[in-house]
């Protein structure tokens, strides 16, 4: 079964982990998946790291509703400053391409699952 055969909750099945973006990728991923969470971080981040586990068990969690995508902001400048990432971690989340809400600091899970449930 090749990709465009594939219906969006066997596309999401595939990601049942975060999936590491970069610029050229971006795009193309976020108008091709109807839900997506986008984590903007950076390996030095400690709140960034605090969040990571949550976010993977997320994504485990979501698979098949939702993917979870990871930005490095120090590797994709130009997508941090394209969606005004001043602070990370920032979760964005985006519904058939557009950003409808976001999400700054580290939050628990709770609050990121709240955010999660307004737009399935």
């Amino acid at each position: 079964m090749s990709g465009a055969d594939k219906t969006q909750a066997e596309k999401l099945t595939e990601y049942s982990k975060p999936i590491h973006l970069d610029e050229e990728e971006f795009d193309e991923f976020i108008r091709s998946h109807d839900l997506v969470l986008v984590d903007f971080w950076a390996e030095w981040c400690g709140p960034c790291r605090m969040i990571a586990p949550i976010l993977d068990e997320i994504a485990r969690d979501y698979a098949g509703r939702l993917a979870v995508v990871k930005v490095d902001v120090d590797r994709n400048r130009g997508l941090a400053m394209r969606f005004g990432i001043m602070s990370i971690p920032t979760l964005i989340m985006f519904k058939r391409g557009r950003p409808v809400e976001m999400m700054i600091g580290a939050r628990p899970r709770p609050a990121i699952e709240e955010m999660i449930r307004r737009h399935l």
